[in-house]
């Protein structure tokens, strides 16, 4: 059986590096420097149809700001609009996510999730590895109707939240998806499906790129983290996948 191959991006070049190098699904964001947020209105008219075109899903990113997740009700509707809009252009799922005081905030995700039509794929996000056990949003994000939660299982990087990981996904058996994402490379892709049981997993695939003005970075136009959906990765990724999926991994 394939495992799915998720790569986030917020490009045009994004995406077509993830068509390139053998993706199944993406995830199209807004701003990946600071973790992701709600892509604009151009972007997701350029990419719905391309990636849609190559036979690849794309799902999107719903966050009306950077920072945590403990959205106010002005953001909640903001969230909820977004949605409507995203729905509307055609993508195929959206990504969301709220937490307030180390807990899943379920009169946020109710209020959102009661606005979708029952269609969309909605995928839980990282917000969930802000909880003292990621765990904890299983059976919520199930009763909520989200096919999957995508998480590193509290750690930094998916690899060190392997064993959190696969808890989840005993503890999901099959109800919901569990997604590993985070410091997924073509190096530890396997090692990561192997050590969690996952049958999906999410990456950027990004290489770092430096901004070589400094005039840029003084006046705050660029911020730490930027980097370029580099297809090779993509590709790389993918083959790492298929020879775990072939049981030919080293």
């Amino acid at each position: 059986m394939r495992t799915t191959l998720e790569i986030c991006i917020d490009t045009i070049a994004g995406c077509d590096a993830a068509i390139a190098g053998g993706a199944d699904r993406i995830e199209l964001c807004g701003a990946l420097s600071v973790g992701g947020l709600t892509p604009s209105p151009g972007l997701v008219a350029l990419v719905v149809p391309r990636a849609q075109a190559a036979g690849l899903k794309v799902h999107a990113m719903v966050r009306p700001r950077a920072g945590d997740f403990a959205y106010d009700a002005g953001e909640l509707d903001t969230a909820i609009a977004d949605a409507r809009a995203l729905i509307a252009a055609g993508v195929d799922g959206l990504v969301f996510g709220a937490v307030r005081d180390g807990a899943l905030d379920l009169d946020v995700l109710s209020a959102w999730t009661a606005t979708l039509p029952t269609s969309v794929d909605r995928t839980l996000h990282r917000a969930v590895d802000l909880l003292p056990d990621p765990a904890a949003a299983i059976d919520p994000a199930v009763a909520l109707g989200f096919a999957r939660i995508l998480t590193s299982g509290g750690a930094v990087k998916a690899a060190d939240g392997a064993d959190v990981i696969r808890a989840m996904v005993r503890h999901a058996a099959g109800r919901i998806a569990i997604l590993p994402g985070s410091g997924v490379r073509p190096t530890n892709a396997a090692a990561i499906l192997t050590a969690t049981g996952a049958g999906e997993i999410h990456a950027s695939a990004g290489a770092p790129i430096a901004e070589r003005d400094a005039r840029v970075r003084d006046l705050g136009f660029a911020g730490a983290g930027l980097a370029r959906t580099d297809p090779a990765t993509v590709r790389a990724l993918r083959t790492a996948i298929d020879l775990y999926d072939t049981g030919e991994a080293a």
